[in-house]
């Protein structure tokens, strides 16, 4: 009995850069088979470049990741089944060729804008901002799933800068250069948290969680199913207690009060698969001073708390009673935990609700007016505006940004990057739509903003027309805060 294998398609694209230059991991077949005489369980793989008509030698192994060395030339993959009982070459060569390897995108770095009148307006690169002592940085973004990474949708980018093996590389050196205490993404693939986010970000001292969304409603497998990862510095947090939150639950619950007849529609139209992922962690190691919040709650026998909460709301822009009804439980969920315990807390995710939408009015001022345009799309009848509040004392961060004071182009182009509602202009940028959709929200009474990731131009973006490109690899930005705790919570 022979082994039977099939070779793994072999990406080819314009190299991604490290450090500037260099690229994605070239990979090689994979090999695989069932149990029996002969197995094929190996293979060897060697790099070439072409130099002047002839090929060298540049590596061994089942990756190679390019350098500057490579850059105008085009490389070569072989791989080469080896027997697992001989060691010996088997079968035929695979050979890959790419195209000539390009310089990789060099985005221009982004700042941190402090908003605390006692840092003054100095601007740093995120990556060499050292956060004040006490403080802490959430990250929050959308890092566009590879299933809906298409060509269909995305044609005004390259076909290379959306293949999986360049982007992830690409986000990968974005959302470490932030060096967040907490990082939130959202349209996290599984199988792309478990062979890729989870691992790299383990190497850099992070650990985490992850929630897919809900299996029963999503007509994707397992494997291409997305959802929401949060990762944090284990150096300065333990998980204290986790929940996760389906919101297909509180909509089969809310269904159940119609009449029969409505029962299955309403079900059918609310329930979307779409989760929450709300994390309480132990502040370990955020260094006070002598009356800071930190030593007070050592003094009082007390654990300082945080509470982070991510998601990712419904896409569809007709659903908007689908929207109300997800953000109204995730509020409603968090009031609980706020019952238990008064701790401080950070509301953040893609929302897919732009500015003055009734799910962000929701989020912002604790109500919704009965009023409001988006309560017509309400065909059940069950989104009653006397029920639809909560008590958070919810403050959107980025809308520091319309308040600050002073003179100079920076500080002109922070104001000027806010719309009438206090948000950013855009977070979501592609070709068919310009807007805001993610938000860092957080309570006001426990937390205050230091600084914020400035806001980009849509001039530099649209150098490529939309996003995503070959310098950012998804149709989202990413949103960054530093906070500081104001008091001690137990």
């Amino acid at each position: 009995m022979h082994w039977l294998f099939r070779e793994s398609a072999a990406e080819r694209h314009a190299p991604f850069g490290h450090r500037g230059v260099s690229g994605p991991p070239i990979p090689g077949p994979n090999w695989s088979g069932v149990n029996g005489p002969g197995n094929l369980d190996s293979f060897s793989s060697s790099v070439c470049i072409s130099q002047q008509n002839s090929w060298v030698e540049v590596g061994q192994g089942k990756t190679y990741t390019p350098t500057a060395y490579d850059i105008g030339h085009v490389l070569k993959l072989e791989c080469t089944a080896i027997s697992a009982s001989t060691w010996m070459p088997v079968g035929y060569v695979s050979t890959v060729i790419t195209s000539e390897v390009i310089p990789a995108p060099s985005p221009t770095p982004r700042r941190m804008v402090p908003v605390s009148p006692v840092d003054g307006m100095v601007c740093m690169v995120a990556e060499e901002r050292i956060s004040a002592s006490g403080t802490f940085t959430i990250l929050s973004y959308n890092v566009l799933a590879d299933l809906r990474a298409t060509a269909q949708i995305f044609s005004y980018c390259p076909p290379w800068a959306l293949l999986w093996g360049y982007r992830r590389q690409n986000l990968l050196r974005e959302i470490l250069g932030y060096r967040a205490d907490i990082i939130c993404l959202q349209e996290v693939q599984s199988n792309h948290y478990d062979e890729f986010f989870e691992p790299e970000l383990e190497k850099n001292g992070y650990d985490a969680v992850y929630m897919r969304k809900t299996p029963e409603i999503s007509t994707m497998s397992y494997f291409t199913m997305d959802g929401c990862a949060t990762f944090y510095r284990s150096d300065l947090f333990k998980p204290f207690e986790k929940y996760n939150l389906e919101f297909n639950e509180a909509a089969q619950l809310l269904a159940n009060g119609l009449h029969p007849a409505k029962r299955n529609v309403a079900i059918s139209r609310w329930c979307k698969g779409n989760v929450a992922i709300v994390l309480v962690l132990e502040v370990l190691n955020l260094v006070h001073g002598a009356n800071s919040s930190r030593a007070s709650a050592k003094n009082h026998g007390q654990l300082q708390l945080l509470c982070v909460a991510n998601t990712q709301i419904h896409s569809n822009p007709e659903l908007k009673d689908v929207k109300l009804v997800q953000v109204h439980t995730l509020l409603k969920g968090l009031e609980k935990i706020l019952a238990k315990t008064d701790i401080p807390m950070l509301v953040v995710g893609d929302f897919n609700s732009v500015p003055g939408s009734a799910p962000h009015k929701l989020l912002a001022t604790g109500r919704v007016d009965p009023q409001h345009p988006d309560l017509s799309s309400d065909m059940f009848g069950m989104l009653c505006p006397s029920r639809l509040f909560h008590q958070l004392r919810l403050v959107s961060a980025y809308s520091s940004f319309a308040y600050l004071t002073g003179t100079g182009p920076d500080v002109e182009k922070q104001r000027n990057s806010i719309d009438s509602n206090n948000e950013p202009l855009f977070t979501n940028l592609k070709r068919d739509f310009r807007g805001t959709l993610d938000y860092i929200f957080y309570t006001e009474d426990s937390l205050g903003v230091e600084a914020l990731l400035e806001l980009l131009d849509e001039d530099i973006l649209t150098i490529d027309r939309a996003l995503p490109s070959p310098k950012w690899s998804s149709d989202h930005i990413a949103l960054l805060a530093e906070f500081r705790f104001r008091r001690a919570h137990p």
